[in-house]
């Protein structure tokens, strides 16, 4: 049984890791509104430029005048190599995010019937990959929870060269979409070729006049769909990711609290077996007293 001294430096050493964790919850909640902001800001922009593209994209009389050669993110072909950008986190503390993310993941890979590569963004997501011996072509890290839109631009560039150079046919992003700080769902979503709309009965058909012309137009408008659908997806993980954070946070911190409550229940217990202990050699010491002198 530990003694009274060891428990209390035990519940020191908790209470010591009860600040931290809360510190951390507070600092993640701070931070997590801004996050859900620009979250929500960037979704909408997100679905229409890619509604925009996708309707350009159903006309063949458009892309009959396009060249692959100029415009390589909306050229389809034939699919032998899926490519797949998994977004984590850089750090741990955030509770399940990660592994949610990284789980859905490989059960899209491991469904998937063609040859993979992966593009990741995040600590987590790289060292998982690279254990496993994924074909990991690049890694991208240290922004996770504040991603800026040139993080975005620097992977959207990266993806778009190498699948303009044919290093896979196709591109799916697997991320977590943010609800609320206690719900975030991972899903996968194919990016790269842009896919023509679903046609719905009685809506009419979107038609789009080109100024200056196609080729300048959609020249500019596909690499930044994909810009603009990476940003919407990292500020989407960001805000799952501090959410998770602050709920992980907050758990440790009331798990702590009553762990020091129990400890001192055991603290005190120690201390009145200790202080009984005493008294008992005492009351036995005065009683050998009195015997030796009778």
């Amino acid at each position: 049984m530990a003694t009274a001294r060891e428990i209390h430096r035990h519940m020191k050493s908790v209470g010591n890791i009860g600040k931290i964790t809360k510190a951390m919850k507070m600092v993640a909640a701070a931070r997590l509104r801004r996050a859900q902001e620009r979250a929500a800001a960037s979704r909408p922009y997100a679905i229409k430029i890619k509604e925009v593209l996708s309707n350009v994209v159903s006309d063949p009389s458009i892309l009959a005048n396009l060249s692959a050669k100029e415009h390589p993110l909306l050229q389809h072909r034939e699919v032998k190599k899926v490519g797949y950008l998994v977004l984590a986190s850089d750090k741990g503390l955030a509770g399940a995010y990660s592994s949610n993310a990284l789980k859905m993941a490989v059960a899209e890979i491991s469904a998937c019937e063609d040859e993979v590569v992966v593009i990741t963004s995040g600590r987590k997501a790289r060292d998982f990959f690279q254990r496993r011996g994924y074909n990991v072509l690049t890694s991208h890290f240290g922004y996770s929870d504040r991603p800026s839109y040139d993080n975005a631009v620097e992977i959207a560039q990266d993806a778009a060269t190498r699948f303009a150079a044919e290093g896979f046919d196709e591109l799916r992003i697997v991320y977590t979409i943010f609800k609320t700080a206690l719900s975030q769902t991972p899903t996968c979503e194919k990016i790269l070729p842009v896919e023509p709309p679903v046609k719905e009965k009685g809506k009419a058909e979107a038609s789009f006049m080109f100024e200056p012309g196609e080729n300048e137009t959609l020249s500019v408008l596909a690499p930044k769909y994909l810009e603009t659908v990476v940003y919407a997806a990292l500020v989407q993980s960001a805000a799952s990711e501090l959410g998770s954070r602050m709920t992980a946070m907050s758990s440790a911190t009331d798990n702590a609290a009553k762990l020091v409550q129990n400890l001192e229940l055991s603290y005190n217990k120690a201390r009145q077996a200790s202080i009984t202990r005493e008294l008992n050699e005492i009351v036995g010491g005065v009683e050998a007293l009195k015997q030796a002198q009778q």
